[in-house]
């Protein structure tokens, strides 16, 4: 488990990295504070989400396009069989591991959960922000990840069946990456004081 040539490795010394990292800024041996703790791995799974939602909207979908059309070329079996199935596994955990700890952050930092999600003053930004979060993991759970293992292969379908799947598929990771940015926005509007 070498933290350069495993990514179990990688990922256990970013972690052990960043406790370190907050005990020498705190100054003392709690500074590793639970609310603290709610943020930094809610950001850090929202990073790994909207990441691979982004690679698979602007890199490799319009790629398999293209390798499907490329008929001397070697085609997107390798992507479909290797990556795409590793990386909507990281893709369909970090969601829910993202709104989990949201959830948890709206609790402890603003107090509410209900509020965010009512749209009471004061909460508006942020509970946009969270009805945002919540559909694209709907959307995650039960539009892309069932109609992907179809695609796959990992779940048995007629042709007709993947086709209808690869529409769907596609339309709700667009709807997605479409409301990424408007989700982002209000996250990052509450904390910062934008004024909407």
């Amino acid at each position: 488990m070498h933290p350069i040539t495993s990514v179990k490795g990688a990922i256990t010394a970013a972690f052990v990295l960043a406790i370190a990292v907050s005990l020498l800024l705190s100054g003392d041996a709690i500074g590793f504070h639970y609310q603290a703790v709610g943020r930094w791995l809610h950001i850090v799974s929202g990073v790994m989400w909207i990441g691979l939602l982004y690679y698979f909207n602007v890199v490799q979908v319009p790629g398999l396009a293209v390798a499907a059309a490329d008929t001397g070329g070697p085609g997107g079996a390798g992507v479909t069989k290797y990556i795409a199935p590793r990386a909507l596994w990281w893709f369909r955990w970090a969601s829910l591991a993202t709104w989990l700890t949201g959830v948890f952050y709206l609790q402890v930092a603003f107090g509410s959960i209900h509020n965010a999600f009512a749209l009471r003053p004061g909460f508006q930004t942020i509970g946009v922000g969270a009805w945002l979060g919540t559909i694209m993991l709907l959307n995650v759970w039960g539009l892309i990840w069932p109609n992907q293992k179809k695609i796959l292969g990992l779940k048995p379908a007629t042709d007709a069946e993947k086709v209808k799947a690869r529409k769907i598929a596609l339309y709700a990771s667009r709807v997605n990456f479409i409301l990424s940015v408007p989700m982002l926005m209000c996250m990052g509007g509450q904390s910062h004081g934008l004024p909407f």
